[in-house]
């Protein structure tokens, strides 16, 4: 399925004392992620919304391998698990700058209609760019 990499470096304000990322920041990665890898496609989480959709979480999941740390480059791969229907599933794992496999996470994100806040499928030209 379709794959992105997307590199992040780590930031101060996202560790603790210790200099170790602190556990609720990979959220955030994970959606930096998403975005970088919609973007590939020439759309964006802005123009699904300025069309009428969103796209909330449902799930996500984190296995924590090793602790990243200040000032470290992550490269986040995002992979498409499926062809999205209602839902879009994704699989990602984090690197650090040695390849060293950090982390390993999963999301479904489903598709809302904006104005009726009701679940929608897939809008089609997003199909269509998947399947190309």
């Amino acid at each position: 399925m379709k794959s992105h990499s997307t590199h992040i470096r780590v930031r101060y304000a996202e560790t603790d004392q210790m200099g170790v990322v602190h556990h609720g920041n990979y959220a955030q990665y994970l959606e930096l992620a998403r975005c970088d890898w919609l973007e590939q496609f020439g759309t964006s989480y802005k123009s699904m919304e300025e069309s009428g959709v969103m796209l909330p979480v449902y799930e996500m999941n984190f296995k924590f391998k090793r602790p990243a740390k200040f000032d470290d480059i992550l490269r986040v791969e995002t992979t498409l698990v499926k062809m999205p229907d209602v839902k879009i599933e994704f699989n990602y794992k984090i690197y650090n700058q040695h390849q060293e496999l950090l982390s390993a996470a999963y999301t479904v994100l489903v598709f809302v209609d904006i104005n009726s806040r009701k679940p929608m499928k897939c809008p089609s030209y997003i199909l269509e760019k998947l399947k190309a």
